[in-house]
Formats: structure tokens, C-alpha cells, sequence
């Protein structure tokens, strides 16, 4: 079989793996930034799709299908995210005469609307929250809120990732919620109609991976626990989910067959609940007609791989296990690993991955390798750290040591955040609702003078070693007087911070087994402090130590900047318009996120120096002002109006 794989990144990279192992080759397909990624590299052969914008790579469909055609492929994998849940995409490779690698169409479709599925769950005798969605009509909507008794969710019935969804908690702010929601649902899914239901307010986040054949035959392949979320986006995900009561944890597990069943599913898919963690009720969520990120851990627990099964059940093979035959061996946790930096709000980041260090012991699923560069068109998922332990509190402790060894050089991600997390109580006692991040104080950055000291030491050890043995490296310590003699070292951070560190060169081994990369050729250090990484330039004698004129000038003019890399999507203000303070005047998006973007303070808009489309740097000025009455500088972010949507 030649594959054909409509996705990239990591899942990209893992399946080859899989289909490699298996003897079938496997064809790429990438759009221009991805041009140099590994997945491209490590497929039997790679076609070019077009640029960076979705709808004319990933997202096209008559060009994937050509390039299917091009390549000789017989068969085609999407992946998750993309158009994995696309029933017309999955027709239409049907119709090509290709093999789909996935479940049928009818299935994608039928739970690809949330009202259709929450009716199909109803019919199966799967618990569903308290909702309504019979009518749009505005007035129903509210109505049935009331009904239903505050605090309510309203989401998008077509939605996912997060998007189109809004918390409300009293009826004076239903109107306004359901606007927002209804807009964003038509944005980002082209489909308006919502969903009211009951908020569960202690709410855990359980699924249940399931695999069928076509053949008829179901199996539930156990829990998993996916409750630390910020913004609806998953961060750090186990199997098995803990602390469920054992009535609980089977009532799920039948749930999730009899719906899947009930469907006649016949590919690897997730069900997804809400879970009351005060009373032990659960509730249909949504099911998801594809792969999952988190697969690892449910393969880490079983010994199963999702992605053979997948390929074995597309070829009609029936399912090699009954669920009976089904064991669970130990724990496993998967930490998602984004470029983002959680100190800053978890604003996303863009750069060059200058090194890449992995602990041994672990599963490490990714699309970079070092030299990938990262950009700001797709989400800021880098990789995924997965650990396996004989129990819950040894798999934990594994993550914990894997992320104080794990180096990622160049770039901010979200580590340090992780090995925060981890050790959070109800984190490690498996207590966790979905709204644990939203009411935890999260950790301030630690950009100290500890991590430039240990920086300068591991870097006059590394220039030491290199010099190698010689009967001037021997005297080492000696001196003819008392005084001892110091090394100066000056390393700039990546906030264009220079740091000046004097050693004294009989104590400048004292980093030895701390995580710690050193390049000389591009005079880098990078190092791993509490699962921070920091990555630091150091300066020559011959380079000018005061920081450069990249970080200059940019909060000279009263303007709006933007707050990092990203693409412009709306312009709502132009010249001479009057604005006032929190109106937005420049939406971006920024790995797959929209940021509205805020005036601070009232004025008369000068001009809008960007464009829809247009992408933009960290820091450039979007929109100036005049006649301002507040500085309007450093505009902030629309929390309420900045949305995930990962893959």
C-alpha cells in the first residue's frame, strides 16, 4: 500500500513510523514553510501542495487529491485535525478510488454536528447533559437557559477546539455570549447554530478510545484524563483516568461501545464525557472520528498501536483482540509541549530550534528536529513527551526527571510550565477539574542571575575541554600570589538582556551533571533550570555588549504593536476613526489563535499600516494614533476574544 498522508508535524512522522514497520510506503505533502520539516525528509516521497495558507495546502482538496494521483498512492491518511473530520473529503477520496484511512463517512458526518450526536447518544441510552437545540431563534435560546437554570454553556453544534464557546453565568449576559459564540461558530466553521446546555461546574474531562472493524466488532481500548485545559485546549493528558469510581469507569466504557456501536464505527475514534466530580455523574460530550494527540498514552497502557489497527481495519481485517483479551500494564502521561511562553500570558513563539536533547527512557512524538525552524502558520504543538510507569506515581516522577532533562534551544516553550504543573497537589493526587488552571496562581518567569552564572561556568568548562591536555592547561590553578584570577564572560538572554558574569576559574566546574548544551561553533549555551529552558549568546571581545538595535525604539510613538509574529485577519478601524478605550482595532492570528488586539486608551486613528493577510513581526507597529488622551502603547489582548484552535 502507498499512503498518502494529509497532515504533517508529528503525526505526520508518526505514521511513516507505523506504515514503515508495516511495509507500506508513505508520500508527503507540504505546503511552503514545511518545505525542510522532517516529515517531508522521512517519507518514500514528498509532493509540494502551495503556500502557507490553509485553504490553498491542507486544506485544498482538489490539490491533495492530485497529488494522490501524482504520486501513485493508493490510499490516504488525514491525520487528525485538517480535514480528518471532513465527510466530504473522505467521499471524495472514496470517489478517487482511493482507500480511506478512517471511518465512514456517514459516521464522520453524523457526529460531526453536536446536535445530531447528543440525539444519537440519547437513542443509545448514553447519558447526555440537561441542553437544547430545537430552534436558533434567539428568544428560544434564552428561554431555554432559563429553564435549564444558570450557569449555562452556549457552543457552536459544528464547532471544536474550543472555538465558539461561551460560560454564561447570569441572563444579563446571554444576549451578548450568544452573539459572540454565533460569530465565531460562522467564522471559524461556517455554520451558526448552537447549543444551550447545563455548565457542570466541577467538571472533569474523561474519554474513551475505541476501535471497530467492519466486520461488526467494537472494543474499548479504556479512560483517559484530559482536564488540565486553559482555554479548552489540552495540556497534559493520562490513561487511566484516576480516581473514578469503578461504577463511573464502566459506565463510560459501555457508553462509549454502545454509541460507537450504534453508528456501526469501524475505525480507531474517541467519546468523549463530561464527568460531575462531586457526584460521580458523567455525560456525552462529543465523539471524535479520528486519532487523538493523546493516543500514546492508551498505546503506552495496552501495547497497542492505533495507527495499525487503523490501517489494518481500512484493508477490512478484522480487529486482532476481543475485549476480553484486553490488559492494562501500569500508567502513562503525555506533556504537550508548545511554543508558547507561559509567563506572557502563553503567548505564542516563533524561532529557530538551534538544539534539541531528549531524555532517554521516553516516547518522544515530534516535528522538529534541531535547525527546524518555527513558524507562526500552524498551532505551537512542537512535540509530545510521553512516559510509561509501573504506577501513577512512578510514571509522574519519570515525567518530572524527563522535563529536568529535556533541552529545547532557541525558542520559549512551555516546559518549565509543565514541570510546575506536575507537581501541583491536585495534580499529583489526580484531582484535577477542568477549571484547575483557571483558578491557579501560575508561576512568574525565572530569568534570574542563576541560569547566566551557570550558563558563563558551563561555558568556560566547554572552551576548557576544547582546548584539551597541554602543560599550560595542567597548571590549571597555580599562581605565583594570593590573588585569583577571574574569567569574564557576557551573555545576552532573549530578552536582549546582556549579562556580565566574572568566574573564578578554580570553582567554573561546578555545572557537571546540570542539563547543559554547549555550542561553540555559535557560541550558545543552552540550559535546563527547573524544566525551564534557557538558551543565552555569548558575546566575543569584538562584539558591541549593550542590546541590540532589534529591541530599540519600540515603545517610541503611541501606536498599537503587535505582540508577537503573526497574520493580520481584521482591520475593523481606518483612518479618522475615534476609538475608545478596550475597542478592538487589529485582530491576528498566531498559530492557529485568534488575539484581539485593544486600544488603551481614546483617540483619533492616524493610520493602519497593515492589510488582511499580511503577516507581521513581534513589536510592529499595526495601528498609530493621534490626539490620543491616554498613551495607547503596548495595547493589551482581548482575553475574552482569543480563542484556541489546536488540531
Amino acid at each position: 500500500m502507498r499512503i498518502l498522508i494529509a497532515n504533517r508535524g508529528e503525526i505526520a512522522r508518526r505514521i511513516i513510523r507505523t506504515a514503515a514497520r508495516l511495509g507500506h510506503e508513505t508520500v508527503a505533502v507540504y505546503a511552503d514553510p514545511d518545505r525542510h520539516a522532517p516529515f517531508v525528509a522521512e517519507a518514500a516521497a514528498a509532493l509540494h501542495l502551495g503556500p502557507a495558507e490553509l485553504d490553498r495546502s491542507y486544506l485544498a482538496i482538489d490539490r491533495l487529491l492530485d497529488a494522490a494521483q501524482r504520486s501513485g498512492a493508493t490510499a490516504v491518511h488525514p491525520g487528525y485535525g485538517f480535514l480528518s473530520e471532513n465527510p466530504g473529503f473522505a467521499r471524495a477520496v472514496v470517489e478517487a478510488g482511493l482507500l480511506w484511512i478512517g471511518p465512514h463517512a456517514e459516521a464522520i458526518e453524523r457526529m460531526g454536528s453536536k446536535i445530531e450526536a447528543r440525539g444519537l447518544a440519547a437513542a443509545a441510552g448514553v447519558p447526555t447533559i440537561p441542553g437544547f437545540d430545537e430552534s436558533q431563534a434567539p428568544a428560544d435560546l434564552a428561554r431555554a437557559a432559563e429553564g435549564i437554570g444558570y450557569p449555562v454553556l452556549v457552543k457552536a453544534a459544528a464547532g471544536g477546539g474550543g472555538k465558539g464557546i461561551r460560560i454564561v453565568r447570569e441572563a444579563s449576559e446571554f444576549e451578548a455570549a450568544l452573539d459572540e459564540a454565533t460569530r465565531e461558530a460562522m467564522r471559524s466553521f461556517g455554520n451558526p447554530d448552537m447549543i444551550v446546555e447545563r455548565y457542570v461546574e466541577r467538571a472533569r474531562h474523561i474519554e474513551v478510545q475505541i476501535v471497530g472493524d467492519r466486520h461488526g466488532n467494537m472494543v474499548d481500548l479504556g479512560t483517559r484524563e484530559c482536564s488540565v485545559q486553559r482555554r479548552y485546549q489540552k495540556l497534559l493528558e493520562e490513561a487511566p483516568a484516576p480516581n473514578l469510581p469503578e461504577a463511573t469507569r464502566a459506565g463510560l466504557r459501555d457508553s462509549a461501545r454502545a454509541l460507537a456501536s450504534s453508528i456501526a464505527y469501524d475505525s480507531a475514534g474517541t467519546v468523549e464525557f463530561v464527568v460531575d466530580d462531586d457526584s460521580g455523574e458523567f455525560f456525552f460530550l462529543e465523539m471524535n472520528t479520528r486519532l487523538q494527540v493523546e493516543h500514546p498514552v492508551t498505546e503506552a497502557i495496552t501495547g497497542i498501536d492505533l495507527v495499525e489497527l487503523q490501517l489494518d481495519s481500512a484493508e477490512g481485517k478484522p480487529l486482532p483482540i476481543e475485549q476480553h483479551e484486553l490488559h492494562f500494564d501500569g500508567h502513562a502521561f503525555e506533556a504537550r509541549i508548545n511554543a508558547e511562553d507561559a509567563s506572557a500570558d502563553f503567548a505564542p513563539q516563533i524561532g529557530r530550534v538551534s538544539q534539541l536533547h531528549v531524555p532517554a527512557g521516553v516516547r518522544w512524538e515530534s516535528g522538529i528536529d534541531a535547525g527546524s525552524e518555527i513558524t507562526p502558520h500552524y498551532d505551537p504543538m512542537l512535540a509530545k513527551l510521553i512516559v510509561h510507569g509501573p504506577d501513577r506515581e512512578a510514571a509522574r516522577r519519570r515525567l518530572a526527571a524527563a522535563l529536568d532533562e529535556l533541552l529545547i534551544g532557541g525558542l520559549v516553550t512551555n516546559t518549565g510550565f509543565h514541570r510546575w504543573l506536575i507537581d501541583q497537589p491536585p495534580v499529583a493526587q489526580g484531582r484535577v477539574t477542568t477549571k484547575f488552571l483557571e483558578e491557579s496562581e501560575l508561576p512568574a518567569a525565572d530569568e534570574g542571575e542563576v541560569p547566566s552564572e551557570l550558563a558563563a561556568r558551563a561555558w568556560a568548562e566547554a572552551r576548557r575541554d576544547a582546548r584539551g591536555p597541554g602543560p599550560w592547561s595542567a597548571l590549571d590553578s597555580f599562581r605565583l600570589t594570593p590573588h585569583r584570577p577571574t574569567r569574564n564572560v557576557a551573555l545576552r538572554d532573549r530578552h536582549d538582556v546582556v549579562h556580565e558574569i566574572s568566574l573564578d576559574s578554580a570553582e567554573e566546574r561546578i555545572v557537571q551533571r546540570r542539563p547543559v548544551a554547549v555550542d561553540l561553533a555559535r557560541r550558545e549555551v543552552v540550559l535546563n533550570l527547573a524544566g525551564h529552558t534557557h538558551t543565552f549568546r555569548v558575546l566575543s571581545r569584538s562584539e558591541h555588549w549593550a542590546p541590540s538595535s532589534a529591541s530599540a525604539g519600540h515603545d517610541s510613538a503611541e501606536a498599537t504593536r503587535s505582540p508577537f509574529p503573526a497574520v493580520v485577519t481584521e482591520t475593523p478601524v481606518g483612518a479618522g476613526d475615534a476609538v475608545l478605550a478596550g475597542d478592538v482595532v487589529v485582530v491576528i492570528e498566531a498559530m492557529k489563535m485568534l488575539h484581539s488586539l485593544t486600544a488603551r486608551g481614546s483617540g483619533i486613528v492616524k493610520a493602519v499600516h497593515v492589510s488582511v493577510g499580511e503577516s507581521v513581526d513581534s513589536k510592529q507597529v499595526l495601528v498609530s494614533y493621534e490626539s490620543a488622551t491616554t498613551d495607547p502603547t503596548d495595547s493589551k489582548i482581548d482575553e475574552e476574544a482569543s480563542r484556541g484552535d489546536q488540531r
